[in-house]
Parts: C-alpha cells; sequence; structure tokens
C-alpha cells in the first residue's frame, strides 16, 4: 500500500514552457511556465505553480481547480456571467464546465490543485 502522505520537499520538478491547453485570444501573447510538483498515478490529482504574463485566454475547464494567487492580478469572465477579479492573496475554487476569459493583466503566481 502506498503512503497516504507525499513529503514533496525532495521534489525537483521540471517547468514547462508555455504548456497551458487553452486558446490565446487574437492579438495577446501570454507566456507561461508551469511547474507540477505532484501528479497522482492515476493522473486525476495534479499541484504545481503557475506563472502567465500579461495576456488572454479562452477557457473551458475539464475538471475542478483549486487556485491560491501569490501575485498578480487577474480577470476571469464566465460565459453569461459577471467579471471576476483576482488579486495576490485570493483563494478560489473554478468548476468543471466552466467556459469563457481569462485575463492576466499582471504577471500572475498562482498555486493550483487540478482534481477530477
Amino acid at each position: 500500500m502506498p503512503s497516504p502522505i507525499t513529503l514533496l520537499r525532495q521534489a525537483t520538478p521540471e517547468p514547462k514552457l508555455n504548456a497551458t491547453p487553452w486558446k490565446r485570444i487574437e492579438g495577446t501573447n501570454p507566456q507561461t511556465v508551469t511547474i507540477v510538483n505532484y501528479q497522482s498515478p492515476d493522473g486525476k490529482k495534479i499541484a504545481g505553480q503557475w506563472i502567465c504574463t500579461p495576456g488572454k485566454w479562452e477557457i473551458d475547464y475539464d475538471r475542478w481547480e483549486y487556485c491560491h494567487f501569490q501575485e498578480g492580478y487577474s480577470i476571469i469572465t464566465p460565459e453569461g456571467g459577471e467579471s471576476i477579479h483576482v488579486r495576490a492573496g485570493d483563494i478560489f475554487t473554478i468548476e468543471p464546465g466552466t467556459k469563457g476569459t481569462w485575463e492576466v493583466v499582471e504577471t500572475v503566481r498562482k498555486h493550483f490543485i487540478f482534481a477530477s
């Protein structure tokens, strides 16, 4: 049986450049670095950090995400919904099926957890 606790102190993740799957909105060119600190053997749980420079994306979530902004400012606009402004210190979740846009206004650094 695997250990119920995974200590990531010794983790040496490799940064992945521009691995974000979303479509960039024309006229913007956000650049990303994704650092995956943990991925479950079945790939259903992923935790790490995401850094993104200013730009705008079309989003289409197929899994649940927990976000904790460390730096930056973004505006997330769900289809048919009100824009949500998120800044350093904010913690929020995004439900699967969420579509809309994500605009990075000031370079973002966030911790994330994806679960499906």
